[in-house]
């Protein structure tokens, strides 16, 4: 620990030196390492804080207050290196620890220390991903994990591809752009104007990147139709080929379809085989967006879950979010090679020449639709060798034994309603009904749900131990919908949330 006299020695270097006084523009090299040691130590203590049960999730303030703590502005002059120390650490501490091991609230959640560390070193290094002259280990090493994942969807290496992109949505797009080039590829240069009208087909519960990607490409978003969901949130096979069928007659184009593998909200994975049949049937592209489920490909007990994906043209798989990795960490898988290239290739001639001394089949910029491209495989490597396949088959594992607790757990605790009895992920959606209002009918215990829920989590934001989503959904009031993927959760974590809940619950006017 340091005492407080090299603090007030480190602090008066720091408050006489400003940015361009350390390197890269001065040679300042003890100003540089002891304000690069400072940060490293802000980054350290919110690690720690960030694990510590005891420390609030968050500080809860209003924007206009929040505005008022902080100090965003950027200044006319050059702030010292001390004020930029400070800065860093205000803004850590106001803001939402999302490794917490409490913090329940969304898909992409905990800090993996050794991915953390892969970020760090990707941040340092700070190489574009386009050519393999400027970044020959990157190539390689994307290659490398790419060859893993095409293993687990169950593909023949030698013959996929794929491209790490910025998040699931850019990966879908990626899929569903491939997919129109594949069967008209004249409309990577001429447009729409010479093909069919096309459509798309997706569950109604799915990823709203679907839609979105649709309006992207002009295709319409109109033209991407939502398939309705069983009880259990899975696409409905019959209703996908009455709507194919439907639209062929309408005079339009049927030419992808979406499945979901792990949907956003209830966790559902659609029958990948039964859907898979049909898009054999119709001769359409067949994609699987498992940016939330990929990661159950790791464990050979709950893999059965995606069985069929192996069928599939393509696969979006984030593995932000299952696997662990900081973000933003998404591939999107092709099993069909060389497809990419065709469908996005520029040849750019300041950086894709073809007389370079080496394979330039490694130069992977010119298969992706953005030039300057983050190398987010560095940390995901780091974190995958870290655990390797055994490891990540016993974090999921973990994971899926703690949902089962959980939903054991509200089962057997009065107050508690799921929304699907059995949920089949990591996902488990619930009302909590307080005592006070449980024998009123059943219209007015529905017309009360939909306040409960924001109450209570406006309850958690205010104490900031815990924190857990809600929403409604198809004219169901507004329900918690927890999410079990930090892989720091334990039982007694999961056992402190009922209790939260109950007691702010119970707490309501």
């Amino acid at each position: 620990m340091s005492s407080p006299v090299k603090d007030e020695q480190s602090d008066a270097m720091l408050e006489a030196l400003i940015a361009k006084e350390i390197l890269p523009q001065s040679g300042n090299w003890e100003g540089t390492e002891e304000f690069l040691n400072r940060v490293v130590q802000v980054l350290l203590k919110y690690i720690k804080d960030q694990n510590d049960r005891d420390q609030k999730i968050l500080e809860f303030h209003h924007p206009d207050k929040m505005q008022m703590l902080i100090d965003l502005s950027i200044p006319e002059q050059p702030e010292n290196l001390l004020k930029l120390v400070k800065s860093c650490e205000d803004v850590l501490r106001l803001g939402v620890r999302t490794g917490h091991p409490r913090f329940f609230n969304q898909i992409s959640c905990g800090l993996d220390l050794v991915s953390m560390a892969g970020e760090w070193l990707t941040a340092t290094a700070n190489t574009n991903m386009f050519t393999y002259e400027i970044a020959p280990v990157f190539i390689l090493m994307e290659k490398s994990v790419m060859t893993r994942m095409w293993e687990a969807v169950g593909w023949d290496p030698e013959k996929a591809d794929g491209i790490f992109a910025p998040g699931g949505a850019i990966a879908n797009l990626y899929a569903m752009n491939a997919a129109r080039h594949q069967l008209w590829p004249r409309s990577k240069h001429l447009g729409m104007k010479d093909i069919p009208t096309l459509c798309c087909f997706t569950s109604e519960d799915s990823h709203y990147s679907i839609k979105s990607a649709s309006a992207v490409l002009g295709i319409g978003a109109d033209h991407c139709f939502n398939i309705p969901t069983d009880k259990n949130g899975k696409m409905i096979p019959e209703a996908l080929e009455a709507k194919i069928i439907e639209a062929k007659k309408e005079g339009l184009t049927p030419f992808f379809v979406c499945c979901t593998a792990g949907s956003t909200v209830y966790g559902a994975f659609d029958p990948l085989e039964r859907v898979a049949n049909i898009c054999e049937r119709h001769k359409l592209w067949f994609h699987v967006d498992a940016a939330w489920g990929g990661g159950m490909l790791l464990s050979p007990e709950h893999r059965y879950r995606l069985a069929g994906v192996e069928r599939a043209n393509s696969v979006t798989w984030n593995p932000h979010k299952l696997m662990g990795a900081l973000l933003q960490c998404s591939a999107c898988l092709f099993r069909q090679d060389g497809l990419l290239f065709q469908c996005n290739q520029a040849s750019a001639d300041y950086l894709f020449q073809q007389d370079k001394p080496y394979d330039v089949s490694y130069d992977t910029g010119d298969k992706a639709i953005q030039c300057g491209r983050h190398n987010d495989v560095f940390k995901l490597w780091l974190m995958w060798k870290s655990k390797g396949m055994e490891g990540y088959r016993q974090q999921i594992n973990k994971l899926m034994d703690l949902s089962a607790y959980f939903t054991r757990r509200i089962k057997e605790t009065e107050g508690f309603e799921l929304i699907i009895e059995n949920p089949e992920f990591l996902n488990i959606c619930f009302w909590y009904v307080p005592a006070k209002i449980r024998n009123l009918e059943p219209a007015e215990i529905k017309a009360r749900l939909e306040k409960i829920a924001p109450k209570i989590k406006a309850g958690m934001m205010q104490r900031g131990t815990t924190m857990v989503g809600y929403q409604p959904d198809k004219q169901r009031p507004n329900f918690f919908r927890m999410i079990i993927s930090n892989q720091a959760i334990t039982r007694e974590d999961l056992d402190f949330l009922i209790k939260e809940i109950v007691d702010i619950g119970e707490s309501l006017e």
